[in-house]
């Protein structure tokens, strides 16, 4: 079921849901998934409550939910604002939302979204457009904000003892201001952990080639679990990751990015992400358990959809 509704202040947004799950769109401005969550319970998603509701003006905002970039980080361009109304396209059991052109990068953004009749499962697909005259070096840099007090879960690839192989596994790249340190970490064999306190305004960060190809976030009992394809052949930003976790006193970040591509004048680039929402999760007490139950749960939804 795909229908309009106002929602937060936006008279504008488009409501997806299965039964299961539902998911709002915001038409007013965007492209944004403000909401995701089980149907009739709390939303997955963070929401930005000095942000929400409101429209128009050349000041980023940050609003919450999920969100589209293109990686490297800079300022101003990242900062593009997204306060004006965009394109919707109903497309059988999906939608697209396009973004105008971003004045100062030439850039324009879309989101495909399409949701399982059946199950938890959402795929969202990242389009960047080239509109300009040139071409730009770019990656698709998809961005989802989860509600506070959750537990980002990052898996680490396997354990070999250092007489089973001396080369290196994969890139993990700290920021300036990033304090392995700090109590939010818990650093594992096979996983990171990072917990959102909003107590702790510091703000922390870390990228990684993730070759497992998925970041999740765990709170109250449910578990928000974001797959992608990551290439190991190909060049990502940031020191070459392809998954980075943000977070400070307001919010946690779950990001994954594409490759780094040059995207020629009147070129496109997608970089596709699937959902799954699990509820009555409990972690294992050993955290380095926690990648082995996690691939477990991804096996099974893949099963479920198979049949």
């Amino acid at each position: 079921m795909i229908e309009k509704v106002s929602y937060a202040g936006w008279e504008t947004c488009y409501r997806m849901s299965n039964g299961i799950v539902d998911l709002v769109v915001t038409a007013d401005v965007g492209p944004r998934i403000i909401r995701f969550g089980f149907v009739g319970k709390e939303n997955e998603f963070g929401e930005i409550a000095s942000d929400i509701g409101k429209v128009g003006g050349n000041q980023w905002r940050l609003y919450g939910g999920h969100r589209l970039w293109h990686a490297p980080e800079a300022m101003p361009r990242t900062y593009s604002p997204d306060n004006q109304p965009v394109e919707v396209a109903l497309e059988g059991d999906g939608l697209t939302v396009r973004q105008d052109v971003e004045p100062e990068t030439h850039i324009r953004k879309a989101l495909t979204i399409r949701l399982s009749p059946s199950s938890s499962q959402v795929q969202v697909i990242h389009t960047l457009t080239n509109e300009g005259l040139w071409a730009i070096e770019l990656a698709p840099w998809a961005v989802t904000v989860m509600a506070k007090e959750g537990v980002a879960l990052i898996p680490l690839p396997a354990y070999i003892p250092h007489e089973a192989k001396l080369t290196p596994a994969c890139p993990l790249v700290l920021w300036h201001y990033t304090d392995l340190s700090d109590k939010r970490w818990t650093i594992g064999k096979r996983v990171i952990l990072l917990r959102q306190d909003p107590s702790v305004a510091s703000p922390q960060k870390i990228g990684i080639g993730n070759y497992h190809g998925w970041v999740a976030c765990y709170r109250n009992r449910h578990l928000f679990v974001k797959r992608y394809e990551h290439r190991p052949d190909q060049p990502y930003p940031d020191f070459g990751s392809s998954t980075e976790v943000f977070t400070n006193a307001e919010i946690l970040e779950l990001e994954t990015l594409g490759p780094l591509v040059k995207l020629q004048a009147g070129q496109s680039v997608s970089h596709q992400e699937d959902w799954f929402l699990f509820d009555g999760i409990s972690l294992p007490e050993e955290a380095d358990q926690i990648t082995e139950m996690i691939g477990q749960l991804l096996e099974e939804a893949a099963t479920q959809r198979s049949q």
